[in-house]
């Protein structure tokens, strides 16, 4: 199976203070022989969460950092997947602004064969890790 990892799961993963670590990194460990993407709007949103000094005491540099060691790792191999979505491709249930960028990464872990893993309740075609 492919999994989109949603902002969400890769922040939780990759910051291991973060609240839910534990939790993302029990499900992950699981799912052997399954395979973990990443897109540039999970990537960039990773590095504008954690690149908050007040927040998560770290700037963008060290955030970027930080993730591309999580790329580097050989125990989570991660796939950047292009994308090629555009805004036609987004769902009919995508009626509000906070919606718009959840119903982009359903259609684009669909495009590519995957389900979006995430924390976030209530998204439609998505994958809530226990």
């Amino acid at each position: 199976m492919k999994y989109l990892l949603d902002v969400n799961v890769l922040i939780a993963y990759g910051f291991r203070r973060h609240g839910f670590h534990d939790r993302v990194g029990a499900w992950i460990r699981s799912r052997k022989g399954d395979r973990f993407l990443t897109c540039s709007i999970t990537e960039l949103g990773f590095v504008r969460v954690l690149g908050n000094v007040r927040t998560y005491g770290m700037d963008v540099a060290h955030a970027k950092s930080l993730l591309q060691e999580l790329k580097a790792w050989k125990g989570l191999p991660l796939e950047f997947i292009n994308d090629g979505n555009d805004i036609s491709a987004l769902p009919k249930w995508a009626k509000s602004p906070k919606q718009t960028t959840d119903g982009h990464l359903v259609q684009l872990a669909v495009a590519n064969a995957a389900v979006l893993v995430t924390l976030d309740e209530g998204i439609p075609g998505t994958f809530l890790i226990p």
